[in-house]
């Protein structure tokens, strides 16, 4: 149950992260003075800004308060922002009131969305450990970056569906079905969350949040100098430079960049190539889950950052002609995220996922996801200016720049721990606290009446 309640509420991320895709497309199309390139990467950044807050806070929490905790909270966090911006409005008919409305609740549910980066995936991959572990890095794929990527399939599938039954003529009513859709999901698997058992690993290794006179906290310099070098490799292939500085922007303006280069900017067929655009880049997370064991996890990180590199330079360099022939110009186009897909998409949660031990795997997953998501945001503010005075184009280039900085910083930083036992990790760690002269307890109770697995305690004292 747990690595379903990880895998169908990542669902709706997905289709939150995705939503502004086509939203981009109906308000230019609605409110074409009012809804500036400002607005709309104010609009789009909002929701980045509080997946930044909700990482790294949610993920504290989740290594803190336990994993079933931060789930839930952040379930109810998506549940009413996305209700905000359904019934968003501005003061007096306000179209301004109206992108301010869509700026606080998109940033509410940034926030829940965020938070569910470190709760489910370190969920996952602790479930995914006890039950299959030689399988874990594919179920890992499977229940996470797979079902994040269909969202984006999703999203375009229910705007078209809408579109269809509504028209083009009611498009202020396409728009707010779209996010009332957004509602919907998170409340399918609220249920399941509250029935949801927290992972055995966790209830062994787990710091406990109230320690007894003259016991220590979270060791986090400890910490740090145990796991710097997997820090800047996690949190540097995921920073401002790499992944998400440039391909999350691709992801949200890809709706614009295929409107631009369709003649008149007709919107159901700019959903209908962006809906081929996500089918072409889904399977990219499939051959990843393949690869991950056989490769290794580092290996298949660095071929993906290669066929984004080589297909952001195709396109880039011949843009002008490319897109000229639209069905090759997408192809090209899904290629470049497909690979995307198969090594930053897939590894870079698993690798987070899999390099900390228990006890601090929220909190460290959380920060890497918070600087990727950091760079989304810078991304997304500078997409406009670079379209604007450099080309289009030159999205593409500096994408396939950032997949160079990509191959080095995953062959020199990011670890490799495929086939590795995480409960061996959670061994050492808790050894090397004890060398250090850390003095705590370690071991959480939660779940321990429904369970039929008890509960371990550990002491640390100095030796």
């Amino acid at each position: 149950m747990t690595i379903a309640a990880a895998a169908f509420g990542l669902i709706s991320d997905g289709y939150q992260n995705n939503l502004m895709t086509m939203s981009n497309v109906v308000f230019k199309k609605l409110y074409p003075k009012e809804y500036t390139p400002d607005v709309s990467t104010r609009v789009s950044n909002s929701l980045l800004v509080g997946a930044v807050l909700g990482q790294i806070s949610v993920g504290l929490l989740c290594d803190r308060i336990g994993r079933k905790a931060a789930l839930v909270a952040t379930t109810l966090l998506i549940i009413v922002g996305a209700t905000i911006g359904t019934a968003a409005n501005g003061a007096h008919g306000s179209v301004q009131g109206l992108f301010w409305c869509l700026t606080v609740a998109r940033g509410i549910t940034g926030v829940g969305v965020g938070g569910e980066y470190p709760a489910s995936s370190t969920s996952a991959s602790e479930a995914a450990n006890e039950k299959v572990l030689k399988q874990r890095g594919p179920v890992f794929i499977m229940v996470t970056n797979f079902v994040l990527s269909f969202g984006g399939p999703l999203a375009v599938s229910v705007f078209l569906i809408v579109l269809s039954a509504a028209g083009e003529n009611h498009l202020s009513t396409v728009w707010r079905v779209c996010f009332g859709i957004g509602v919907l999901l998170p409340m399918t698997v609220f249920y399941f969350r509250m029935r949801m058992l927290t992972t055995q690993l966790f209830r062994k290794a787990a710091i406990k949040s109230e320690c007894s006179v003259g016991l220590e906290h979270v060791p986090y310099w400890l910490v740090v100098k145990r796991y710097w070098k997997s820090m800047i490799g996690t949190c540097g292939a995921w920073s401002v430079f790499l992944k998400q500085s440039v391909t999350f922007p691709n992801g949200v303006f890809s709706g614009t960049i295929i409107s631009s280069v369709i003649k008149d900017g007709d919107i159901k067929a700019t959903a209908e190539w962006q809906l081929l655009l996500g089918a072409i880049a889904l399977p990219g997370v499939f051959v990843g889950a393949l690869l991950c064991n056989r490769l290794g996890r580092r290996n298949t990180m660095i071929l993906g950052f290669s066929g984004y590199l080589v297909f952001g330079l195709i396109i880039g360099v011949a843009y002008d002609k490319i897109t000229k022939i639209i069905p090759l110009f997408i192809i090209f186009y899904g290629l470049m995220q497909s690979f995307g897909n198969l090594g930053p998409g897939d590894m870079l949660g698993l690798v987070s996922a899999e390099s900390y031990a228990t006890p601090v795997r929220g909190t460290c997953y959380g920060l890497s996801a918070a600087i990727g998501k950091t760079g989304a945001a810078v991304g997304t503010q500078a997409f406009t200016p670079i379209q604007t005075n450099l080309g289009k184009k030159w999205t593409f280039i500096i994408a396939a720049i950032c997949g160079v900085t990509g191959i080095l910083v995953t062959y020199f930083f990011v670890p490799d721990m495929t086939g590795v036992d995480l409960a061996d990790e959670d061994e050492k760690f808790l050894e090397y606290l004890k060398d250090n002269g850390w003095r705590g307890d370690v071991g959480d109770d939660e779940d321990a009446v429904v369970d039929d697995l008890s509960s371990e305690e550990v002491a640390i004292e100095k030796a």
